[in-house]
């Protein structure tokens, strides 16, 4: 009976190694009480002070977990839309759907899963992240190669906005949006005046 119960787990053995997934994995030490950094995580003005001009976050499953990097964009191009909360432990553990940047539309349509864990030290929050979920065809590449930058940048933001005590200021970001908003309208409008 030994034998068959350990040919049977050594036969499931190539199964496990192959389920495995590789993920985008990162860990950042935050020089804040682990509250000041959870509140960073789960509030509008917590993401705004350091991720995004502006978001819609209910920390609750289900909630929206909405991080808007264009919020002069058209609904569904805003960044983060329609993003939502997979599970909470307050304090913990904060995970969230999450989906591509809108110049890549094919791996947009789907979701990956981000999944942050909190922990205090005595010198502030650890905060580890990995970002999971990641398909190997057509955009999913680029997908994923956009975040392990992008993801590394957030990461820096958090820890600075904590350093220097001082939200980051969204006012230039928000001017080079308007100019660009209002440029792609005016292209939009000119296209239309030439079209029969």
């Amino acid at each position: 009976m030994r034998r068959l119960l350990l040919a049977a787990l050594l036969s499931l053995a190539p199964l496990a190694a192959t389920a495995a997934e590789s993920g985008i994995e990162l860990t950042a030490q935050i020089k804040a009480p682990l509250a000041d950094v959870w509140e960073a995580w789960t509030t509008n003005e917590g993401i705004s002070g350091f991720f995004a001009p502006e978001a819609r976050v209910e920390a609750r499953p289900g909630g929206p977990f909405e991080i808007y990097m264009n919020p002069y964009a058209a609904a569904g191009l805003k960044g983060a839309d329609d993003m939502r909360v997979l599970a909470v432990e307050p304090q913990k553990l904060l995970s969230f759907t999450w989906n591509a940047p809108p110049h890549l539309p094919q791996a947009r349509q789907q979701r990956t899963v981000v999944i942050l864990r909190f922990a205090a030290e005595a010198d502030g929050t650890r905060l580890s992240l990995s970002h999971l979920g990641w398909g190997s065809d057509g955009e999913w590449p680029k997908a994923r190669a956009y975040f392990e930058k992008a993801w590394p940048n957030v990461l820096a933001n958090l820890q600075k906005r904590f350093e220097t005590g001082k939200p980051y200021d969204w006012t230039e970001w928000r001017a080079q949006l308007q100019r660009y908003q209002a440029a792609e309208a005016a292209k939009q409008a000119e296209a239309g005046k030439t079209q029969p």
